[in-house]
């Protein structure tokens, strides 16, 4: 039971870590199915074992199956986090600021996996061959921090409107 009542919603960290979770999810999804399977770019472990026969590219897709089971988790870890901030009384629900913090739990995933698998380990590039240093250095930026910083934006915005929501109800009940 809480001990605040239900319209006093001021906490946003419990729906944020639920956005987070479900945009590195989200955007794991995304990245295995656009760049691995539709595009055909690279795999997990393309620049390990490259891709040229039956063999090496069953390998790859064994690696690409735990990458999915991987983001599939977190999509669930975000389903479950969202569930238990919607049964939160103090907690602001807010589309967009569930929307901001997926966008930036996508970029974040990019900025994370982007630099650790491409850059780091080198176990496989956004786009192999020529000019792919451009790639993956497009891919941090634009896929990694630019995501993370629209999601703050969008957030950010959430939130604002949220304090000015609360000021305008306080005017209100003051009068």
């Amino acid at each position: 039971m809480s001990l605040h009542p239900p319209s006093d919603r001021s906490r946003v960290g419990p729906l944020v870590a639920a956005g987070l979770f479900l945009g590195i999810g989200l955007g794991g999804f995304v990245d295995g199915i656009v760049l691995h399977q539709i595009l055909q770019w690279h795999n997990m472990l393309s620049s390990v074992v490259a891709p040229v026969d039956l063999v090496s590219m069953k390998y790859n897709m064994i690696w690409d199956g735990a990458f999915h089971a991987l983001t599939w988790t977190m999509v669930v870890i975000g389903i479950g986090l969202l569930f238990r901030a919607g049964r939160m009384h103090d907690v602001v629900w807010s589309g967009r600021m569930l929307v901001g913090s997926i966008v930036g739990g996508w970029g974040l995933f990019n900025l994370v996996e982007g630099v650790i698998d491409h850059q780091l380990l080198g176990i496989h590039h956004v786009h192999p061959g020529e000019h792919q240093l451009a790639w993956d250095i497009g891919f941090l930026l634009v896929g990694g921090v630019g995501l993370i910083a629209l999601g703050v934006a969008i957030a950010g915005r959430a939130r604002r409107r949220g304090r000015h929501s609360a000021m305008r109800s306080a005017a209100h009940v003051a009068v």
